[in-house]
């Protein structure tokens, strides 16, 4: 054991991973009265709730709003005295991209699914054969789509609201914000009690209905049940961190953890030549990277490994274009996967979405993100895979390539030539495999994982694999694992 390292004991406590679930985690064993050492791969902290500057202004380089479906983010924000600091988007709407044109997001959706099919909205954006066959699933028995223990997204609304309503509205915003082919998405870990919705409502569209009033957002344009920080989202990490180090938590960046083994008092991990011991063990990774850490430890975890997220890049473009001063695609637009010449699969209109963000930019610079890169799905569209990202060497040429198809795909989206003369500053970040993949199945994965670890006694799983795609998941489910354990 190093000398650096307390002796295991009842009180002490090893996270590994420095993202917001290992920080929360060590925050709810800190408070606990426990010894806590965080040990962080990288040189920083938060995981994709990261921060980057782009023409000298600081812009959250991952995730950048958090869902409003539960109080979970506002009450750590609270609690870290930063709630007053919570904002909401511009009320501008978000568009998706179709193959004929663009049209705005029905403003009564779940995942793109709408509730009611004859909204004008979702009526122009389906045709008329498209409304009445989606408002058949008012006349389906509630079993259909809810009698089979597993199902995905694509064949839940395939059969109950058909093809159209899959491909012109579901497809761009579970692509959009899952990266992912919704084909292989299980319905119930991107969608929680969706399924039972239809069993209590009788359909699929008055599921959606109920879920919308049960947010709040009912009647709310598409895109605007979220919320994020003024000065950005990584203002919560930088709270947190602020929070544990008051607490005294031992926080060690740059630190992989290269092993796991059993000790007769807890855990030992190994990093570098130091180990770390520790009564009780969080791993705070994605889902490959924990069960590879652990499976020498636990071999019954082996079984349960799943496969990698999708490699995801974002182009973000500080631009001085006054003529996007009028939000012509709202606070963005997501693009359907059959959209030809576009490679990106959404645009974020920063400057339009936040008002924050516009202020620090000033009149007439915008801050625009596109992002690139889906998760494998049925192999008719490149852009679903890695193959589909432009480049592919993984160098500054790459960046270069992504740049030019940024502004390509700027162009078309947001109806304003965009050029490299109007770019005053660009940066490209990389997410490999951070975004958690719940393929059908994954619901019964994730319980056979949580029986794995429970029956261990002192080790606990935790981060958006396990619990869900988005920060509000991962709060809830972080600190539901730590209760669960800690009494």
């Amino acid at each position: 054991m190093s000398a650096a390292t307390p002796e295991a004991s009842a009180t002490s406590a090893v996270v590994v991973g420095g993202g917001i679930s290992g920080l929360l985690a060590a925050l709810e064993l800190a408070k606990a009265g426990r010894q806590v050492t965080v040990l962080e791969a990288s040189q920083g902290w938060g995981g994709c709730v990261g921060s980057h500057v782009v023409a000298g202004l600081t812009l959250d380089s991952g995730a950048e709003s958090f869902a409003t479906r539960s109080s979970a983010v506002a009450d750590l924000a609270a609690e870290l005295g930063i709630a007053g600091s919570i904002v909401a988007p511009h009320p501008g709407g978000a568009w998706v991209q179709l193959p004929d044109g663009a049209r705005e997001l029905p403003k009564t959706g779940v995942l793109g699914i709408p509730a009611n099919p004859w909204d004008p909205e979702v009526r122009r954006t389906l045709g008329f054969a498209g409304s009445l066959r989606a408002s058949l699933d008012k006349v389906l028995p509630a079993s259909a789509g809810t009698r089979a223990a597993i199902t995905s997204v694509s064949a839940l609304v395939r059969q109950r609201m058909g093809r159209r309503v899959l491909e012109r509205l579901v497809e761009p915003v579970v692509g959009g914000v899952h990266s992912a082919d919704p084909a292989l998405l299980d319905v119930d870990m991107v969608a929680p009690g969706l399924r039972a919705g239809i069993q209590a409502h009788g359909s699929l569209a008055a599921a959606v209905a109920a879920q919308r009033r049960g947010t709040g957002a009912e009647g709310a344009k598409a895109g605007s049940a979220v919320a994020g920080f003024e000065g950005g989202l990584h203002k919560l990490i930088t709270a947190l961190v602020a929070e544990l180090r008051q607490r005294g938590v031992t926080l060690l960046a740059g630190t992989p953890a290269a092993a796991v083994a059993r000790t007769a008092d807890g855990w030992r991990v190994s990093a570098g030549e130091q180990t770390y011991d520790a009564g009780l063990l969080v791993v705070a990774l994605d889902g490959p990277s924990a069960v590879g850490l652990l499976q020498d430890a636990v071999p019954d975890l082996a079984r349960h490994r799943p496969g990698a997220g999708p490699d995801v890049k974002l182009v973000t473009l500080v631009v001085d274009l006054p003529e996007l001063d009028r939000r012509p695609r709202g606070t963005g637009i997501l693009v359907a996967p059959q959209t030809p010449g576009i490679q990106a699969k959404a645009l974020t209109h920063a400057t339009a979405k936040w008002d924050w963000i516009a202020a620090a930019a000033g009149p007439g610079t915008h801050v625009v993100r596109l992002s690139y890169g889906r998760g494998e799905g049925t192999g008719q569209d490149a852009r679903w895979s890695g193959a589909g990202l432009p480049g592919g060497d993984g160098s500054g040429a790459e960046d270069n390539v992504l740049f030019e198809s940024a502004l390509r795909d700027a162009s078309t989206l947001l109806t304003v030539p965009v050029t490299a003369d109007d770019v005053i500053d660009w940066d490209v970040v990389s997410w490999g495999g951070v975004l958690p993949f719940a393929a059908v199945g994954h619901r019964q994965r994730v319980a056979e994982v949580r029986r794995v670890c429970a029956a261990e006694g002192s080790l606990v799983m935790v981060g958006g694999w396990l619990a869900g795609n988005g920060l509000a998941a991962v709060v809830a489910d972080t600190r539901r694992q730590l209760a669960e354990v800690l009494h």
